[in-house]
């Protein structure tokens, strides 16, 4: 079997190698991988501004889908045959976030999904909604897992809610689906018209261009009749936490995601007080809140948006397009 694997950090220097095909031993599973799909923190984990002193040599890459091959003594969850997608992180099965749950990350802590075929525990692996593509099913287990626990878990959105979300790559065009499906009303900012008419086109109601105007908190306001959102998806960071800050309601919330951009500025704590804020970080879920999420998009038949899909040869490629920022939704590998 091929893969990819980081022995040295930096995308010019990922490089292909082969070894012979893994077994499953007792409990665990063998998956023929069809789809791989990036998130930034596979390309922070690439170029080593992940964890710089992180094990090497290490397969990239936590969210895959593909057909289970063969399983071990003892599997009765999941069959030969069967469509799955391995769990962001292997040890968190259910309940509240725990240091312990929160190792195993695949990807990171454990070998990733950027190759032929991956062995994986049994309670690692999840069955995948059946009207998904294999490209589709492979941006869920760290896009789609974050957006669901931020939109459904923490913000406990409803259809009278507003949903402020940032740009418009994966997780955040999840969010934007997920609030739809509750009734919500969404509304978003980004650097491009094309990319703020395209989410149009998704449900999204209203658009601003920050490139114009970094003040976007203000618009918030505006679309609300000056009472604010009642969650803002905080993908872009400390850069764009202030403006997070401003643009939520009294006793809203802003679930914390991104880490995209920075600032000298101060954390304000003075908003999260005297507005009793809520900041909740989001880290991806557990199965359970993967089960949940698949359950609500085999429901709705929801889509996954896919920017581009690139083969499995030119990995590099697809790097290379997520450190550019230029994509809408998600950007995958095909094997």
């Amino acid at each position: 079997m091929k893969f990819w694997r980081i022995s040295s950090f930096g995308v010019d220097k990922l490089e292909m190698a082969e070894r012979p095909d893994p077994q499953p031993g007792p409990g665990e599973v063998l998956i023929a991988v069809k789809a791989v799909s990036l998130n930034y923190r596979d390309l922070m984990v690439v170029e080593g501004r992940y964890n710089p002193k992180m094990e090497l040599p290490r397969i990239p890459c936590s969210d895959g889908a593909g057909e289970v091959l063969a399983i071990g003594e003892g599997v009765s969850s999941v069959k030969v045959g069967d469509r799955v997608a391995g769990i962001f992180m292997q040890n968190w099965i259910d309940g509240k976030p725990a240091a312990a749950k929160q190792k195993g990350a695949l990807g990171g802590d454990v070998d990733g999904m950027l190759a032929e075929k991956v062995i994986l525990h049994e309670p690692g692996v999840v069955k995948v909604p059946d009207h998904l593509t294999w490209e589709e099913a492979s941006t869920l287990p760290c896009a789609g897992v974050t957006a669901w626990n931020a939109v459904v878990r923490t913000g406990q959105i409803r259809s009278c809610d507003t949903v402020v979300i940032q740009g418009t790559g994966g997780v955040s065009i999840f969010a934007l689906q997920f609030a739809r499906l509750a009734g919500a009303r969404v509304i978003g900012t980004s650097s491009s018209e094309e990319k703020l008419a395209k989410a149009k086109d998704l449900g999204l109601d209203a658009g601003f261009n920050y490139r114009k105007n970094p003040e976007w908190a203000k618009w918030v306001m505006q679309e609300t009749n000056g009472v604010g959102a009642d969650l803002v998806v905080e993908v872009g960071g400390a850069g764009t936490f202030g403006q997070s800050l401003k643009a939520v309601r009294t006793g809203g919330t802003v679930a914390q995601i991104g880490v995209l951009s920075q600032t000298s500025e101060p954390v304000p704590i003075g908003p999260i007080l005297m507005s009793q804020i809520r900041v909740q970080g989001i880290y991806v879920g557990s199965r359970a809140d993967f089960e949940e999420m698949n359950a609500a998009i085999a429901l709705h038949r929801l889509q996954p948006h896919i920017h581009e899909v690139f083969p499995f040869k030119n990995a590099p490629g697809a790097f290379q397009a997520m450190a550019g920022g230029s994509h809408f939704g998600k950007l995958v590998i095909a094997l």
